[in-house]
């Protein structure tokens, strides 16, 4: 985690704070090593105070002009500025996605994860995690079981607790298509005094079966044929989860919707 904090910090530092957002999301997912962002704030604050520091000697070095040691200065103020920047305590909050597949939810997710700077946890990727089978392997029907599933949200829900009481904003990426673990989100969210959201991302049928059609090279194995069982299945919205919906119609232009609500979020 300290050599990905460089990474992550040096990126913001360049201005590019969407890239470090892909950047470790992309690394979380594929190991796994969420648990790591407990000491992630440590090693950022860490790594840019070291690159300030060494970016500071520069000003004791006498075969340097006035000019590159001026530079050197505003460097260093940069990256002191973000080591600082690193300590200050910040609250999370919990997003979670809603809707059938295909719905648009990761897209969603994947967008609004590099607005907020958030982290993103997918239930597919946690669900292969604990059965330790590959991201890219089609998982049989054992992995889609009450059991793993039940196990799936429960690990997932305690990662998204665990991530915002580190002050990171987190996304958690699945269906929620059950009143009992959105309860859950909510009374994590109660106890702990952080905001919660439930992104409900829909779109006609016909969008679904054509976006889960044409869908390649991702680590969600559901496919159309999955449709109509999702539909019969789900859980309507009670009236106290209400309170907590924001509709997303993925078949329209979404982006526009996200990028005014993100802002009370920033």
């Amino acid at each position: 985690m300290s050599e990905i904090a460089f990474t992550v910090m040096d990126l913001e530092a360049r201005g590019r704070r969407d890239l470090s957002n892909i950047f470790l999301n992309t690394y979380l997912e594929y190991t796994g090593d969420w648990s790591g962002l407990t000491v992630l704030p440590l090693y950022l604050t860490r790594q840019a105070y070291v690159r300030a520091k060494v970016t500071s000697m520069l000003l004791d070095d006498p075969n340097i002009s006035s000019q590159e040691k001026q530079a050197a200065i505003q460097t260093a103020s940069h990256y002191y500025r973000l080591a600082w920047q690193y300590t200050k305590p910040s609250q999370g909050c919990i997003i979670l996605m809603s809707g059938l597949s295909g719905s648009g939810k990761t897209t969603v997710a994947n967008y609004l994860a590099q607005l907020i700077n958030a982290i993103q946890i997918r239930s597919d990727a946690v669900r292969k995690h604990l059965a330790k089978i590959p991201l890219t392997e089609t998982g049989t029907a054992d992995l889609y079981s009450p059991q793993r599933t039940e196990q799936t949200y429960k690990h997932l829900l305690e990662l998204g607790e665990m991530v915002c009481d580190q002050g990171f904003k987190v996304i958690l990426d699945a269906k929620f298509d059950r009143s009992y673990w959105r309860e859950q989100a909510i009374k994590i969210a109660h106890k702990n005094q952080i905001p919660l959201y439930i992104l409900h991302c829909h779109a006609p049928l016909d969008k679904l079966r054509d976006r889960l059609d044409q869908r390649q090279g991702d680590i969600s194995d559901a496919t159309a044929n999955l449709l109509h069982q999702q539909q019969a299945t789900a859980e309507p919205f009670n009236n106290r989860e209400q309170s907590y919906i924001i509709s997303v119609d993925t078949s329209t232009d979404w982006q526009t919707q996200i990028d005014l609500w993100s802002k009370s979020l920033n």
